[in-house]
């Protein structure tokens, strides 16, 4: 696959419209057309894989899919040895309860591949879980953790949610790595150690014989920066948070509303 390229796509702020479902009909053409010469198109986001399965899907995408930022990656549908699923001590979860008002959260929430369990619905959008309503299947008790999650979503009431990220890894000893999602929400979420956008591509990339020079990357946020510095060329949204700008090889015209994914691949590889 060494003359073809593997196009990584954050899905909030980026592929998707400012609802966080829209995709454009003519981003549906161009991802057809790049798929038809060859090309992989992956989904790296944030998002679990519940979330994003449906958006997968709508693509008609048969790659692998990154999902909690790296923690796991898989090709929905099928049995793949290449997939990855790593997970965090649940023992953290009952740690960050405890320092819950130390570090001004309305929540926590242990995201697994199809579910989640939160520990206070008050201040907590469902939207923000794909769904419209709790349920008090979603409460979380200690009883239900049987399984290590793959991350951990906090919501803080911190003006600067990027300090309580480094706040958090200090606390943690930089046992795990705490990023910030986009939008204006204080939503960071708690992933294991090591892993990021770029540790899943970067297994990918050895997967595919290929090198970081044959992966373009588009994103949006703070938790697309090493996905952006390790790709051959990484793009910045026109809409993108300035803290990931420094780490673009350049920032594109156009806003996730304006199909800036879609407008640049075409102009790159079609």
């Amino acid at each position: 696959m060494t003359d073809k390229k593997l196009i990584a796509v954050d899905l909030d702020g980026t592929t998707l419209h400012s609802d966080g479902v829209t995709i454009s009909p003519y981003t549906h053409k161009i991802f057809d057309l790049l798929r038809k010469e060859g090309h992989q198109i992956v989904i790296a986001t944030g998002r679990p894989y519940r979330m994003a399965i449906q958006v997968y899907e709508d693509l008609s995408l048969e790659s692998p899919m990154i999902n909690f930022n790296g923690a796991m990656t898989t090709i929905p549908g099928k049995s793949w040895p290449h997939a990855v699923s790593k997970h965090i001590d649940k023992s953290l979860v009952f740690d960050l309860i405890k320092k819950q008002q130390t570090f001004k959260l309305d929540f926590l929430a242990a995201e697994f591949r199809r579910k989640f369990f939160i520990n206070s619905f008050d201040n907590a959008n469902p939207n923000l879980f794909g769904i419209a309503n709790f349920k008090p299947y979603h409460q979380l008790h200690v009883d239900k953790m049987g399984d290590n999650p793959n991350a951990i979503l906090l919501q803080t009431r911190y003006t600067d949610k990027l300090a309580l990220a480094k706040e958090l890894d200090h606390f943690f000893n930089q046992a795990v790595n705490v990023s910030a999602w986009g939008g204006p929400n204080g939503i960071l979420e708690v992933v294991p150690k090591g892993v990021t956008k770029a540790s899943a591509l970067r297994h990918l990339l050895a997967v595919n014989g290929q090198a970081p020079a044959d992966l373009i990357a588009f994103g949006d946020e703070y938790n697309d920066i090493d996905m952006l510095k390790l790709a051959g060329t990484g793009y910045a949204m026109g809409n993108a948070s300035d803290s990931l700008l420094p780490y673009a090889d350049a920032q594109i015209p156009y806003t996730n509303n304006q199909d800036g994914v879609a407008r640049t691949l075409e102009s790159l590889l079609l």
